[in-house]
C-alpha cells in the first residue's frame, strides 16, 4: 500500500492542534468555521496578546511616627493614571512588611478586574508597620500615627488620592479595624475596611504570647471584639477560612457586628485561602472607590 495522502487543510488543522497543545492553549479547529489559515492566525494573535501586569513600586521614606526609615509600597493596576487615584491602605500581618503585604495575588486580581471594566481603578499602598498590632506598644514607635498622619501626606506628594479604604490580613486585619475606629473617632471615617483572616484572638494568654500589648487592659481597650461599634459608619468586609486559627473570634465578630459583606470559606490561614477571597475583596472595595477630581 502507498503512503496515505493528506490535504493541505488537514495538515494545517493538525499543525494548529500541535501548536495549541505545545503552548498550553486549548483550541478547537472546525472545518465549518472558516479558513484554517484564518483560524490559526487568530489563535496566534490570541496567544501573542500580553497579559497586563500590575505596577509595583517601592520607595524608602523616613517615618517620624516610627522614628525610622520604612518601605512605602504601591500596588497599582496597569495602564491607569495615578493622578487622584483612590487608594486603600494595605496592612501586613505579623512578621510581614510592605513588600509582602499583597497576599493572594491581590495586585494581579485588581489589574484583571480593572482591565475587564468590572471595577473602577484604584490602588493599594503598604508600609512597614512592625509586629505590634498597628499601635504604639513601644514608646516612640507609633505605626497608627504613621497611617493616620503620614501616609495621606506621602500619597498627596505623589499625586495619588487620599485613602478611601483600608485592607489588612491577619494582624493587619486587626489593624484595619483599629484604623477604621481611629478614623471614625477623628470624625473622618474611612469609607470601607476589609479584614482578611483577621487576628481576632479570644483569650489574653494567647494574645500575650505576641508581646504586642503592655497589659490585658490595654488589649481589651483596642480589641475589635470588645469595641464592636467603634468603626462607626465604615462599611466592613470580613473573610476567613473555616480552618483558620482565628475562626472563633472572627465568627463572633461576624455574628455580633453583621458586616456588609462576610464569608467563611473552606481553607486555613494561608495563601490558598487568600487567593479564594481576593476577587471578592476587590469587588467590595471598588464600591467605595471614587477618583479625586
Amino acid at each position: 500500500m502507498g503512503e496515505p495522502r493528506y490535504s493541505r487543510r488537514t495538515l494545517l488543522a493538525a499543525i494548529g492542534v500541535v501548536i495549541a497543545t505545545a503552548t498550553g492553549v486549548a483550541t478547537y479547529v472546525s472545518s465549518s468555521s472558516g479558513p484554517i489559515e484564518q483560524q490559526i492566525a487568530t489563535a496566534d494573535k490570541v496567544r501573542a496578546t500580553p497579559v497586563a501586569k500590575p505596577v509595583i513600586r517601592f520607595e524608602r521614606v523616613y517615618s517620624a511616627a516610627r522614628h525610622r526609615e520604612i518601605t512605602l509600597a504601591f500596588y497599582l493596576p496597569a495602564g491607569v493614571s495615578t493622578r487622584g487615584l483612590p487608594m486603600s491602605i494595605l496592612l501586613h500581618g505579623l512578621r510581614g512588611d510592605a513588600r509582602h503585604a499583597a497576599v493572594g495575588d491581590l495586585p494581579q486580581v485588581l489589574t484583571a478586574a480593572v482591565a475587564k471594566g468590572s471595577v473602577p481603578a484604584f490602588g493599594f499602598v503598604a508600609v512597614d508597620g512592625g509586629d505590634n498590632y498597628w499601635h504604639e506598644n513601644v514608646p516612640g514607635d507609633d505605626p497608627m500615627a504613621m497611617l493616620l498622619d503620614e501616609v495621606p501626606r506621602w500619597l498627596k506628594e505623589r499625586g495619588y488620592g487620599e485613602p478611601f479604604a483600608v485592607t489588612g490580613v491577619s494582624m493587619g486585619g486587626f489593624g484595619s479595624l483599629l484604623y477604621a475606629r481611629r478614623r471614625a473617632e477623628r470624625g473622618d471615617p474611612v469609607a470601607a475596611a476589609a479584614a482578611i483572616s483577621p487576628g481576632l484572638i479570644t483569650t489574653w494568654p494567647e494574645m500575650a504570647k505576641r508581646r504586642a500589648f503592655k497589659s490585658e487592659a490595654e488589649w481589651a481597650s483596642l480589641d475589635p471584639l470588645r469595641n464592636l461599634k467603634a468603626t462607626g459608619p465604615t462599611a466592613l468586609g470580613v473573610w476567613i477560612g473555616d480552618k483558620d486559627k482565628f475562626i472563633e473570634g472572627t465568627r463572633r465578630f461576624i455574628r455580633d457586628v453583621r458586616p456588609q459583606v462576610s464569608a467563611v470559606k473552606p481553607g486555613g490561614h494561608d495563601d490558598g485561602l487568600y487567593r479564594k477571597v481576593t476577587p471578592d475583596v476587590v469587588q467590595f472595595l471598588a464600591k467605595y472607590a471614587k477618583r479625586a477630581v
